[in-house]
């Protein structure tokens, strides 16, 4: 089959198109015949070494849609030709076929598309679970998320409204102020024009904010610790810009202000989607999508043989919505 395969950690120049056996399907798997494969920040940290790998040639992508076209012989719950979706499991979507563990494939609606599927799952499930589980938004609270026209920020953005948030956004453009604005942003801030942590303030009132999502990093940090209201908390989901180096947890405290007590967490999808949790959670965003609560937006479209220039364009932070790779018609 062809993939793209890596065979050192490295630039984008790595992932190069290549021949690699089809998976071997193991008695509790499902073997896939990829449709579309998402593209997310989590390919870059492998590819480039900050995740370890524990083995070369290694085919990135843990996100994708497809069909099912062999199945383990004590898989009782799919059948060849089912339509299914996956995030966070394994690896291996940037081939033809990739092989998933059943339980933790997704059955996919007829109302859900291979692309939809590719461009929610990951980013989906996890505004989900931040917005959800990880600080539970409630009306009338405010929120800060950076790159809200991001693929992730984007749903937070939409999901935050639906729940009854006000939410402040940070962007890089002025056409990505409009997209943050169309998934429903009540105020957006062009961070290269305008100090965030100023406009933030001011629009609280030196009040700040019930919540920062944050997938920036190190660029962003220290002043979203800054921007938090009295026992607010920043959630931490990525690091585009960079990982956060250690900080003095005295800081938490800031004793020099009436806002203080905060807290920092720092996230990851795969302690939010263990066992029946995954089904229900992408139950919910399927629901969210069908009754039109809230809208995927694939960015970019990319062949299978353009996965460099995909990684490139996330990395510069080119992209609007969610990356895909389209690696099959059918």
């Amino acid at each position: 089959m062809k993939a793209i395969l890596l065979h050192h950690n490295g630039g984008p120049e790595q992932l190069r198109l290549g021949e690699a056996s089809v998976p071997t399907v193991g008695s509790l798997d499902l073997l896939v015949k990829m449709n579309v494969s998402g593209v997310n920040f989590v390919d870059i940290y492998l590819r480039d070494g900050l995740y370890p790998i524990p083995s070369f040639p290694h085919i990135l992508g843990i996100e994708g849609a497809g069909t099912v076209v062999e199945k383990g012989d004590l898989v009782t719950d799919f059948c060849i030709g089912d339509r299914v979706g996956f995030a966070y499991t394994g690896s291996g979507s940037y081939a033809e076929y990739t092989c998933v563990k059943a339980e933790r494939a997704i059955p996919l609606p007829e109302s859900i598309g291979f692309e939809t599927a590719a461009a929610c799952l990951l980013q989906g499930l996890t505004a989900h679970f931040l917005t959800h589980t990880t600080f539970p938004l409630k009306p009338q609270q405010t929120i800060l998320v950076h790159a809200a026209a991001g693929g992730v920020g984007g749903l937070i953005v939409q999901m935050a409204k639906l729940m009854g948030a006000t939410v402040l956004g940070t962007v890089s453009t002025p056409e990505k102020a409009q997209v943050a604005r169309s998934n429903g942003a009540d105020q957006v801030i062009l961070y290269h024009q305008n100090d965030f942590e100023t406009e933030v303030m001011d629009f609280t009132n030196g009040i700040g904010v019930d919540v920062v999502y944050d997938s920036v990093g190190v660029d962003t940090f220290h002043k979203s610790l800054n921007l938090l209201k009295n026992c607010g908390m920043l959630v931490l989901f990525g690091q585009s810009s960079g990982l956060t180096p250690p900080f003095d947890l005295n800081r938490l405290c800031n004793r020099s202000s009436e806002r203080g007590s905060f807290f920092v967490t720092r996230p990851t999808i795969r302690h939010y989607i263990k066992g029946n949790i995954l089904r229900e959670r992408a139950a919910d965003l399927f629901n969210y999508l069908n009754t039109g609560k809230i809208k995927v937006r694939v960015g970019h479209r990319y062949s299978l043989t353009d996965a460099a220039n995909a990684h490139r364009d996330l990395s510069a932070r080119l992209t609007i919505g969610k990356s895909i790779l389209k690696i099959s018609s059918d």
